[in-house]
């Protein structure tokens, strides 16, 4: 069951200090701010990181199974 959010908890790159957040799934998100503010540290160092490490454990997840048939078929 996928989660209906994102959780953002004291998210600090750059700029930002200590922000907490929630952020809908499936759904256009803009950020707004005066320049400097750290949308974009949000944006891509933190959200975007997140995201990516996600999918590399899924990788890595995905790997040692295909590792473990392959082995065991030979």
């Amino acid at each position: 069951m996928a989660l209906e959010n994102i959780q953002v908890k004291g998210a600090r790159s750059h700029n930002l200090k200590n922000v907490d957040l929630t952020i809908p799934r499936d759904q256009l998100i803009v950020f707004t701010g005066l320049s400097g503010s750290g949308k974009s540290s949000l944006a891509f160092d933190t959200i975007y990181a997140e995201g990516s490490a996600g999918m590399w454990n899924h990788y890595l997840r995905m790997q040692g199974s295909f590792w473990d048939r392959w082995i065991s078929q030979m």
